[in-house]
């Protein structure tokens, strides 16, 4: 029996559409212990592919709504009106909004922030006049007003916190609550030294579903410069993509590689399958232009990669000073990265070995405890 003396959280998953925000909602609920922090019931909604994904334990509620399973609108007229019905029914004293982009009006509320689409200056453009854009638009509206009304905010990192609170303007309370990364990158070590000159290809590898902002065609033109000045590099692009930015990348690799001698891409591989593949690569690339959190170059960091990085966005942040940095949209930018990181061994192995040293601060059991401790808090300041 539920003692009355313990809060009663409710979470709000359903728009935990992303593998970063599935990833989330799987860390805390598998490593957290919410009565550390005097939470006795936790009730999760969520889409029953995501609840499925989510092991029991003891004080975990959860629920499926109709609504859930079926169109957008229908979600979202739940997520406004059932949602707070269910909340009450359940008992729950505050919410958890996983996704800033929500319509609730439930209070008191810690929303978390996930998506910088909307915020990252320049950014905007590269979609055009297009609906893309427009739904953007309207996605910064939506995530100014709940942002506003919650009672704490979540952000994955100091520069999404600084960008987004210059367009939403300064927010009551705030953390910085970073993801984790899996225990399968952290135990995952490269399976060959690097290749003696002739023997084979440096294998460079890139984790991202093609979009504007990520810019795996300039990755393309960026090997191919290496490979004319006689760097034996191959390129392995694992996440799919469609629309503008895989048109862009498939004209990049017919002028390029018309005969696929040194470029794959690879369709979205599930999470447990992607620690092999890094494990395979020599050398790790992420060019994206717009993050909130870079999931896949903390992954990176923790199997040990040398990595030539973005020098945009939170990416400094995270990476910090285990990596060589680039202008993602300028191609011989990210080729002298990329080289500096082929002609120094002694290069590859600090950077390699710092990067991993850093990504042992991201770990699920430090995102769920800080996570509770500040629903917690949250919940206790709305009753001064």
């Amino acid at each position: 029996m539920k003692k009355v003396d313990l809060l009663t959280v409710g979470i709000d998953a359903s728009r935990n559409r992303s593998g970063g925000a599935v990833a989330h909602l799987v860390g805390i609920l598998l490593e957290g212990d919410p009565a550390s922090f005097g939470i006795g019931e936790v009730h999760v909604w969520a889409y029953q592919t995501l609840l499925d994904a989510i092991s029991d334990r003891s004080w975990l509620i959860k629920h499926n709504p109709p609504a859930l399973e079926q169109s957008m609108l229908k979600q979202l007229w739940w997520q406004r009106f059932g949602f707070p019905v269910e909340l009450k029914l359940a008992g729950c004293q505050i919410v958890l909004n996983t996704d800033a982009g929500t319509i609730s009006t439930v209070r008191p509320a810690v929303t978390m922030s996930r998506d910088m689409l909307s915020y990252e200056p320049g950014v905007m453009e590269l979609f055009g006049f297009s609906r893309a854009r427009l739904r953007l638009i309207l996605l910064r509206y939506m995530q100014n007003r709940s942002l506003r009304a919650a009672d704490g905010a979540i952000f994955l990192t100091r520069y999404a916190a600084k960008v987004i609170q210059q367009s939403c303007g300064n927010l009551r309370s705030i953390a910085y609550i970073p993801h984790g990364v899996g225990a399968a990158f952290k135990q995952s070590q490269q399976v060959n030294v690097w290749p003696e000159a002739g023997v084979r290809p440096i294998r460079c590898i890139y984790v991202s579903n093609a979009e504007m902002y990520k810019h795996q065609w300039v990755v393309v033109k960026a090997i191919s410069l290496l490979r004319k000045r006689g760097n034996n590099l191959t390129l392995s692009l694992v996440g799919g993509g469609k629309g503008p930015a895989q048109q862009l990348l498939q004209d990049a690799i017919a002028a390029s590689d018309p005969c696929g001698v040194f470029v794959e891409q690879l369709a979205f591989l599930p999470q447990q399958e992607l620690p092999n593949h890094l494990a395979q690569a020599d050398l790790f690339v992420f060019a994206s232009s717009c993050e909130n959190m870079p999931n896949t170059l903390v992954e990176a960091m923790a199997v040990g990669l040398p990595i030539a990085c973005s020098n945009r966005g939170p990416m400094p942040e995270v990476l910090a000073d285990g990596g060589v940095y680039f202008d993602p949209e300028d191609a011989d930018s990210i080729a002298e990265a990329i080289e500096q990181i082929v002609q120094s061994p002694a290069l590859r192995l600090a950077i390699a070995q710092r990067a991993k040293v850093l990504s042992q601060q991201y770990n699920w059991k430090r995102c769920a405890d800080e996570t509770w401790a500040f629903v917690a808090e949250t919940y206790l300041r709305t009753k001064i």
